[in-house]
């Protein structure tokens, strides 16, 4: 039998890993840190992110994690993402991936979950 995405990407422990990386790496990449260094003095609203993340991911892999946040669009409306920070988000992403030593496949799964969410994300 396949393995889920979920499982794939580790899951919980791995997916939380993942997610704290990628949050890492956002935190030190210059063209999006701006609205995530803000994060690092409100604790708290840091670790509901990651943790609203963490469900999002694990609910859309596979895993039974239930998803209570914001919907994309209103989660994203009114911080005008660029498409260029949101593709140095997706290599944040992918290089926690790697990090992770997550396997070509599922990479490619995770990438096409990223470019769906695109739209709902970009510029609003």
């Amino acid at each position: 039998m396949t393995k889920t995405l979920y499982e794939r990407l580790g899951g919980k422990e791995g997916i939380t890993k993942i997610v704290e990386d990628t949050v890492e790496a956002h935190m030190n990449n210059s063209a999006v840190n701006a609205r995530f260094l803000p994060l690092k003095d409100k604790p708290e609203q840091l670790a509901v992110i990651k943790q609203h993340t963490i469900d999002f991911f694990s609910a859309g892999s596979g895993g039974p994690n239930i998803y209570k946040g914001k919907d994309m669009v209103n989660a994203h409306t009114g911080m005008n993402i660029s498409p260029a920070e949101y593709m140095h988000v997706m290599d944040d992403i992918f290089t926690a991936l790697d990090k992770n030593t997550i396997d070509e496949d599922s990479k490619k799964d995770v990438l096409a979950i990223l470019w769906s969410l695109k739209g709902m994300v970009i510029s609003k």
